[in-house]
């Protein structure tokens, strides 16, 4: 006789199981091409911050020696009492950049502002000035030609980011006063100076003052950049670490359910 034995059949979901594991595997490749992705980025802001760093300490070298020059040429009109004078023509002076991957330091741009508000004031406009440090030729430049553009002024106020550490600045003003403002100095009497050498003293403390904000300006930009993409290689760095989990725990995912349909396949039969 022969032995029959009864053979039930088993129907299995296959589309639904292919269908999670191709789901899977394609969340799995997309993970690892943005892995791939961060960690260009990640070393692209490193290179960058390494960059950065090196700028910025020859930036404030070059600041310390600027500020030294500024601080001593408005010490000469702070002991000579010169003061704004009263209903006279100030002329505003900003000295910012608009150079990217630098945070926060160009989102409030003094020139921006005062496009949208007094576009019909702005007299002048300088740009590719001080791609590495700036320098008094740049500065004395700029000075030359305010003066030869015959812009009537009692006094200038320049505005720019004091540095005050490698990740705090702030935004400050020079003073700078015409020949006739400082001729009116309550202690100029004190100094014996011509006329002609009271121009040219006027011209250098201007020139000064324009380099000082320029020199201090780009060291705080340079800080400001390497601060910036110290937190976007951090930031890299803790989106790795997530993806990577994510990746592992998907992919530990795919090879436990491929098991289990092995066994349960093989159970089957």
């Amino acid at each position: 006789m022969f032995a029959l034995r009864a053979i039930r059949p088993v129907v299995v979901n296959t589309t639904q199981s292919v269908g999670y594991q191709n789901r899977n595997y394609a969340t799995l490749k997309e993970i690892q091409l943005r892995l791939k992705s961060i960690n260009s980025i990640a070393k692209i802001t490193k290179s960058m911050k390494m960059i950065a760093s090196t700028k910025m300490s020859r930036a404030q070298k070059a600041m310390e020696i600027a500020r030294v020059f500024g601080t001593t040429q408005t010490g000469l009109f702070t002991y000579a009492d010169t003061k704004p004078t009263e209903g006279g023509n100030t002329l505003v002076i900003t000295v910012s950049s608009d150079r990217g991957l630098c945070g926060g330091i160009h989102s409030d741009k003094a020139k921006g502002q005062l496009s949208r508000t007094v576009r019909e004031n702005i007299k002048l406009s300088f740009n590719q000035i001080g791609r590495s440090i700036p320098t008094y030729n740049e500065a004395s430049s700029i000075a030359d030609t305010i003066l030869k553009e015959k812009i009537d002024f009692d006094q200038a106020a320049i505005i720019y980011n004091y540095f005050k550490s490698v990740i705090s600045y702030e935004a400050q003003i020079i003073p700078a006063f015409s020949v006739s403002t400082f001729a009116k100095s309550g202690n100029f009497d004190s100094y014996e100076v011509e006329d002609d050498v009271l121009e040219h003293l006027q011209e250098f403390a201007f020139a000064n003052s324009i380099y000082w904000g320029l020199v201090e300006g780009h060291a705080a930009e340079m800080a400001s950049k390497r601060s910036a993409m110290e937190n976007a290689t951090k930031n890299a760095g803790e989106m790795i670490e997530k993806l990577t989990m994510t990746y592992n725990r998907g992919r530990q995912a795919a090879i436990t359910n491929e098991l289990v349909d092995i066994i349960t396949g093989a159970s089957a039969l």
